[in-house]
Order: C-alpha cells, then structure tokens, then sequence
C-alpha cells in the first residue's frame, strides 16, 4: 500500500499527517471503541458518499454514540480534505472515537468530546496481471466477533485472519461459519452458480457493504440474475466464479480457493460483465455532483 497523502484532519484541524497527535487516553486505543469508515475517491469525486456516511451513522448508533457532525458538515470536511491532497484518485478514511477519558473505566459510557479523524491515501490500481488471472484466496473459520455489522476499529480477528492468506500467499481469507458463506477478512464474497450470482444475506454475522451494493444495483442495470441467499461451504466450492467486492479492491475475480481452481482457473464471463459495467458507471459519475 502507498504511504498516505500528506494532510489529515483531526478534531476540526487539517494538518500535517505527521504532526497529528491523539491522548494515549483516548478509548479507541484503549478499547477499540470507535468505528470508522473507507470510502474511494475517483477524480476527485467521492464515491458513493451517502451510503458510507449512512453506514458509519448506523455504526455509531449500534455502540450508543451519535454522530457529531450533520451530513452537510461531513461533506465539508471530507470535500476539502480529498481536495487539499490534490484530488485525483485517491480514499479517505475516516473514523470516530468515543474521545479520551480521564483514567479507564469500562462503564458507564462517557459523555465526553469525541475524536474525529480523518486522512487521505492514493487509491490501490488494480494490477493488469489480478484483472486477467484474476487472485487466489484461502478460506478459513470465521473467528470475528458477533456484530460483525457494525464496522468497528476492533479489527484484531480480521488481521489474523488475513495474515493467514499472507502466509499462504494468497489475497484473502475467505471465511465460514456454521458451515456457510459469511465475507472475507476485509471483502464481501458472491458466487456465480447456474448463472445467478449469489450473496449472503444482511446479518449481524456480515457486515453491510457499499460495493456489495453496487454490485447488485449493476446487476439489475445488466439484466444478470442476482439475489440474497445463504451460501454452503459445498456451493461455495463448487461456485463457477467467486467474486471479491471492497472499496479499495471494487470487484476482483477469484481465480482458486484453496488451491483448487475456481471454474476454469480464470476470471469467468460474469465477473468481465460485472467489472465493465463498474467502469461505465464510474464514467457516468464522473463531474456529476456527489
């Protein structure tokens, strides 16, 4: 990943990254007790904003926090962090913190002023080597916590479970539970059988992705049949394309699972419909008011 653009903003400053500084007190170090948000950036034109920013309102209501800032004051901050680091092609990361607590105590929760954070770094390309071979994945059980909906900086589960496809060398983990589909590590999961592409549906066990959402509006748009069921850990297996969406990956093929080929070992023909239509939709965007 690319170092992160130079100016951050933090509790209403923009500022060098480098300079930024929080108390060592502040509950997202002690507890994790913070959500966040990663939304790409195409042109200098935030994608899809309003759904990440409904995400992370609903994130905070889930941990008993309002959001502090409207959606107006949201656009602002975000707007001109995105253009102070030059715009372009580019995420932000955002996130809020419950703030920095005299001393530690578990409960009762804080009324106290939150840590609101932000900062830039340029988008990930995708290779031209991963969109014609598409990437390899591993699966494994899914060890994360049960409120996997609420996206949460409390993300030790998902790093172990991602060093497990870096030792592998693979891309990601793929993970199971109970003997179904949940996401991967840091993706939502679809699969391709019988021509019908195919997601788990929303539960506290997934988390609800922006991109995964995109990939069902354009599925519709693109007359291919999709719909929200639970996946087996026997389809999965035998799916004839298995699918990543992220907001830094968007819609990447995966090519085996484990070491055994995914369908024909390439990105199959519903993934290449898929992927093109994401790429005309972003040229629709494009100067479009976000």
């Amino acid at each position: 990943m690319a170092d992160p653009l130079p100016l951050c903003y933090l509790n209403g400053r923009y500022q060098p990254l480098a300079e930024a500084r929080v108390s060592p007190l502040d509950r997202a170090f002690l507890y994790a007790d913070a959500v966040y948000e990663v939304m790409p950036v195409y042109g200098g034109r935030p994608f899809r904003f309003e759904a990440h920013r409904q995400r992370l309102t609903r994130s905070l209501a889930a941990i008993e926090m309002d959001d502090p800032h409207s959606e107006t004051e949201w656009r602002d901050i975000l707007g001109t962090l995105i253009g102070r680091n030059g715009g372009g092609d580019q995420y932000v990361y955002w996130q809020v913190t419950r703030g920095a607590q005299s001393g530690r105590n578990h409960a009762p929760l804080p009324q106290i002023a939150r840590t609101v954070f932000a900062f830039c770094a340029p988008l990930p390309a995708v290779s031209a080597d991963v969109l014609a071979r598409g990437v390899a994945c591993v699966t494994a059980q899914d060890t994360r916590w049960a409120r996997c909906d609420i996206k949460s900086t409390a993300l030790l589960a998902n790093v172990l479970l991602r060093q497990q496809a870096s030792q592998a060398g693979a891309a990601e983990t793929i993970l199971l539970r109970d003997g179904e589909l949940t996401e991967a590590s840091a993706s939502a999961v679809h699969v391709v059988l019988g021509g019908q592409i195919i997601t788990p549906p929303p539960s506290h066990q997934l988390l609800p992705g922006t991109t995964r959402g995109v990939v069902e509006e354009l599925a519709a748009r693109l007359g291919l049949a999709h719909r929200s069921a639970p996946v087996s850990e026997a389809q999965l297996r035998a799916a004839d394309e298995i699918w990543l969406s992220a907001a830094t990956r968007e819609v990447q093929a995966v090519a085996s699972l484990d070491g055994r080929a995914v369908g024909a070992g390439v990105p199959g023909p519903l993934w290449r419909r898929m992927y093109d239509g994401l790429q005309n939709y972003k040229r629709e965007l494009a100067g479009t008011p976000w």
